[in-house]
């Protein structure tokens, strides 16, 4: 199937050759001619799917049909981090570009006075985080009125931050006759109860599944002491085919650490994390994505919505607490149809995670042992090959784990 198969107009299809797309994903297959229809949709994807496109190509396309000389927002894209709402602003002025359709950007923990300054000039799609939106709207800068889409992203992830209660302010203000898109990696009960309050007759899309993993990843585990975790590292970036690494963390202050010792060896690095400013987040990912910095360092929520073409490698240097989270890690490379390769540490206290995380995935994950700083006492007896759930019993061990993993998950990111 190509793009042209999926009844888009010409100025899109333009659009989508410039960037060099000729592809659908199967997100974007699946949903697009659901939107194009009217219909509310409900999409099960972790972030890497295609879904931005899966959203951003029909709503560009009704709004273009529509020829509307109206002003206002039409279209409102919510969305829960500063990163992932800056990525689709400019994904939609891709798609766009040949559609004449305007569209703003609005996010805290910069000046608001760009952003009002846009709104007043007019804005035909809004993408926006929760807070800031909040404020524009008490503000008197947001009218919602016009509003005809609605698009919730991430919403599991608006659950982790707590954003879930402004999410449902937003809700409030909004005209019951929309058309509204929702899109969650995993569907926790109060999720689901939300997708289920806001959408009519929804049409489901569901791809990659949260406990699978994309089969072009190269995994591989590696048992090292807690006090030997630096010294694997830098071990591992003495291979100069590692072009670019993104390294998780599980707080803040560890990745400060690790990217402190890293420059210190001459190894361009940089953290982004919910303790630093937008501008150093933005200009250490900008960094990145052109190859100026070789490694970034990054905690889950941060990371969430980081979208690097031609990333070689993902290192988890401590396992999350939570096994789902393992997955959109690793999530992070093999985009696009290319191929990846995830690393994983693992200390004493890291295996009763990583056996979840195998429960999890249904595999076992390769272990390396050929390495200068492996751990004397492995215990591999512990590490049996996983026999892969029925889909069925998978599921309901996924939700157990997502609820129970809640308070785990907010210590985990602190």
């Amino acid at each position: 199937m190509t793009f042209d198969s999926l009844s888009l107009i010409e100025p899109i299809l333009r659009a989508l050759q410039t960037e060099g797309y000729t592809t659908p994903t199967p997100i974007q297959q699946q949903a697009i001619p659901i939107v194009l229809e009217g219909n509310d949709l409900l999409g099960c994807a972790q972030t890497g799917t295609g879904k931005t496109a899966a959203f951003s190509i029909p709503l560009l396309q009704l709004l273009y049909q529509q020829k509307s000389t109206h002003k206002g927002i039409k279209a409102l894209i919510l969305t829960p981090t500063r990163e992932l709402a800056i990525q689709i602003d400019e994904s939609i002025a891709a798609y766009g570009r040949h559609t004449a359709l305007s569209h703003a950007v609005i996010f805290g923990g910069v000046s608001q006075l760009p952003q009002t300054q846009a709104l007043k000039r007019g804005v035909d799609i809004l993408i926006a985080t929760p807070g800031r939106l909040l404020d524009l709207m008490q503000q008197g800068y947001v009218s919602l009125q016009q509003l005809q889409f609605f698009v919730l992203d991430e919403a599991d992830r608006m659950l982790d931050m707590g954003f879930i209660h402004d999410v449902k302010k937003v809700i409030s203000k909004l005209p019951a006759k929309r058309q509204t898109l929702f899109f969650s990696a995993t569907m926790p009960p109060e999720i689901a109860g939300l997708a289920n309050s806001i959408l009519r007759n929804p049409k489901k899309v569901e791809v990659t599944p949260v406990s699978s993993t994309v089969e072009k990843i190269e995994q591989s585990v590696y048992f090292v002491e807690k006090q030997d975790k630096r010294a694997l590292l830098h071990h591992l970036l003495a291979d100069q085919n590692i072009k670019t690494v993104l390294v998780f963390t599980r707080t803040k202050h560890g990745a400060d650490k690790v990217v402190k010792d890293l420059v210190k060896s001459g190894i361009g690095a940089a953290a982004i994390h919910g303790n630093k400013s937008q501008n150093a987040r933005q200009r250490a990912l900008n960094d990145f994505k052109n190859g100026t910095l070789r490694v970034l360092v990054a905690t889950d929520i941060a990371a969430r919505g980081i979208d690097v073409e031609q990333l070689s490698h993902v290192i988890n240097y401590e396992l999350p607490d939570v096994p789902e989270t393992y997955v959109h890690r690793i999530g992070r490379t093999g985009r696009a149809g290319a191929s990846g390769i995830a690393i994983a540490f693992c200390d004493a206290e890291d295996k009763v995670n990583l056996k979840d995380i195998q429960k999890l995935i249904g595999i076992q994950i390769p272990h390396v042992n050929d390495h200068p700083y492996a751990m004397h006492d492995i215990s591999l007896s512990t590490f049996r090959p996983v026999t892969k759930q029925p889909q069925q019993q998978r599921s309901h061990t996924q939700r157990r784990s997502f609820r129970g993993g809640d308070s785990r998950r907010y210590a985990s990111q602190r």
